[in-house]
């Protein structure tokens, strides 16, 4: 009889065990995405992929998980840390696994639902693919998407998470992805002063030097750091020294057009004041020293835009020390402290 009440019992954690395994459901409760009045129109398709809080806490959970890398140690915050708007702080080029270090500045990881392309050379069309590139990267993460699969699908934290972010619950690469691309579309910043100021949010108002620095790069530097986005998203080649130690080319390498040797993507200027140091290769540490670059530092490497050439025929954006020091001031209105301390994209 005691044998037969020890089966019985065995039975019954098994069953009861089973039946947890299935408490977790699939729940479709939309997140809000705040879509600022003063920023063009959103690019990221939301109806493919609307984000749920189940989603995005999944995306969350994925973002700050070592296993993404082949060392079960490099998370996606390794190289994008919140207070500097998910920068590398204080490394000009990016590290990854085993010490690896890559041959570019990690980029700021905010209102990337309003871009279209992504990376420094635009190797990535869109926001959903992008991960891919620093998860296979021997240098960034050097994992395989197939072993994050499997890594992911032996933890049973993760299926329950799954199962309640996606209809289909499947712990696949495409969910992985969507997931991540969830909790991204929702890191907007758009609460900076400026902000502020152009929305007439609580009678903020810039100061004289901030204004005349407004003028000046509305003036001078627009033109690229367009709309209040602070990027055309286009292509340059800024007339930067070649490093040869690194000779990256750029976009050059993504399509191998001759047009597009050295170009880099213009970069958004939100947050700049936290996201040293700069230019692809983290060269310049401070904002002064951009600025002399811009003045009387460029160089013609053989494709420089056009949009830099003086009447002089040299390169460059004549800046006076006032200019300069009223841009910086301006620039400075644009850090969102709001979002650099917002504790829903905050780690664990």
């Amino acid at each position: 009889m005691r044998k037969f009440s020890l089966i019985l019992l065995a039975i019954l954690f098994v069953f009861s065990c089973s039946d947890n395994s299935k408490l977790a459901k699939y729940e479709s409760v939309q997140m809000e995405v705040e879509l600022p009045s003063n920023f063009p129109e959103i690019n990221y398709n939301l109806e493919n992929n609307p984000v749920t809080e189940a989603g995005f806490g999944l995306g969350k959970n994925l973002f700050y998980e070592g296993r993404l890398s082949s060392n079960n140690a490099i998370d996606c915050a390794f190289c994008h840390e919140q207070a500097f708007a998910f920068t590398h702080h204080g490394h000009n080029l990016s590290h990854g696994v085993n010490g690896g270090i890559g041959k570019r500045n990690a980029q700021p990881i905010q209102n990337l639902a309003f871009q279209n392309s992504f990376m420094w050379d635009g190797a990535a069309s869109h926001l959903d693919l992008q991960p891919i590139i620093p998860i296979t990267s021997e240098l960034e993460m050097g994992e395989s998407l197939s072993n994050v699969v499997e890594k992911l699908r032996s933890d049973s934290y993760y299926q329950d998470q799954f199962t309640k972010a996606f209809e289909d619950g499947e712990v696949n690469t495409e969910n992985i992805l969507k997931a991540l691309s969830q909790f991204m579309v929702v890191m907007i910043s758009s609460n900076s002063k400026y902000d502020k100021y152009v929305r007439a949010e609580g009678n903020v108002t810039l100061t004289t030097i901030e204004l005349d620095g407004l003028n000046t790069f509305q003036n001078k530097c627009s033109s690229c750091h367009a709309t209040d986005l602070f990027t055309d998203h286009s292509f340059r080649n800024n007339g930067l020294p070649i490093n040869p130690q690194l000779n990256d080319k750029g976009r050059f390498d993504v399509l191998e057009n001759p047009d597009d040797l050295y170009k880099f993507k213009v970069p958004s200027l939100r947050n700049i004041e936290k996201t040293y140091p700069y230019m692809h290769d983290g060269r310049f540490s401070t904002l002064e020293v951009v600025l002399d670059f811009y003045d009387s530092g460029m160089v013609d490497n053989g494709n420089v835009d056009d949009e830099f050439l003086r009447e002089d025929g040299t390169y460059g954006i004549t800046l006076n020390e006032y200019e300069k020091e009223s841009i910086i001031a301006f620039l400075r209105t644009l850090t969102d402290y709001e979002f650099l301390e917002d504790e829903r994209f905050s780690g664990f």
